[in-house]
């Protein structure tokens, strides 16, 4: 592929984020694509939301739960970048229509205290710089038509981010097991999912420690301040206007969101 055309993927996608379309999947129209070009894509999609005024808050890992994989039919992790217009808090109500296809999924989100940058990170540097974990809900949205996507139509589109809403309790990641501790998310009352941290690449911590390395290769660090959320728990629960949702993850706390 070429710079102009990964630009005008790139528009492409921003177009149908701004007027909540979807199109047709990349992989489709151009077998040829690569992660590599996948990558160019978004970042050409993530300039364009920039120029409008939005800025970079923290970074997102993809595709980290086998149940996320089997229903995406996609077997490595990807990742996104999470700027200031995707951010609700905790029992905020969410516009359904500002979205295309949502779909919900229960994550523990981190919040760093100091910049990781690989290589070499480990689950235990990333322990040591994070400020304090919470339960976070990810509402991922496709703009591909009918989540028909392979991984370099879920990069490209910025790894399927939508919004995402943080819990109101941080809570020390040394205080709590991270790999064990149980998560149960309910729909209107409702249980229709459970999960645990390991399912986030066996700890969300190697989860995030993945990310860091992934991007110090690239030149590019999760600084210090920034919400990284680490990957879902268990499989996406699809969402309209009047659901409403609540994850409980053990030892951590709760999340709320409610779809008008």
């Amino acid at each position: 592929m070429t710079p102009e055309l990964h630009q005008t993927l790139g528009d492409e996608l921003y177009a149908a984020l701004c007027e909540r379309q979807t199109v047709e999947p990349l992989s489709t129209r151009h077998p040829e694509i690569t992660i590599a070009d996948a990558y160019a894509i978004q970042q050409r999609m993530l300039a364009r939301r920039l120029a409008g005024s939005e800025r970079v808050v923290g970074k997102k890992i993809g595709v980290t739960s086998r149940a996320v994989m089997d229903m995406l039919g996609v077997f490595q992790p990807d990742f996104g970048w999470l700027t200031d217009g995707m951010v609700f808090n905790e029992g905020q109500a969410v516009p359904a229509a500002s979205l295309i296809q949502p779909k919900a999924e229960g994550e523990i989100a981190f919040v760093l205290k100091r910049t990781l940058k690989g290589p070499g990170i480990t689950a235990a540097d990333v322990l040591a710089a994070t400020e304090g974990v919470m339960a976070c809900f990810e509402i991922v949205d496709s703009r591909i038509r009918d989540w028909k996507i392979r991984i370099q139509d879920t990069v490209a589109d910025n790894a399927s981010c939508g919004v995402f809403v943080l819990g109101d309790r941080l809570v020390d990641p040394r205080e709590v097991d991270l790999a064990t501790c149980g998560m149960v998310l309910e729909k209107n009352g409702e249980i229709v999912a459970t999960g645990a941290g390991a399912a986030a690449l066996g700890h969300p911590a190697s989860a995030v420690a993945w990310l860091a390395n992934t991007l110090g290769a690239l030149g590019i660090g999760l600084e210090a301040g920034e919400v990284v959320l680490s990957g879902s728990l268990a499989a996406m629960v699809p969402v309209q206007a009047g659901d409403h949702l609540r994850v409980t993850i053990g030892g951590i706390g709760g999340c709320s969101v409610r779809f008008i």
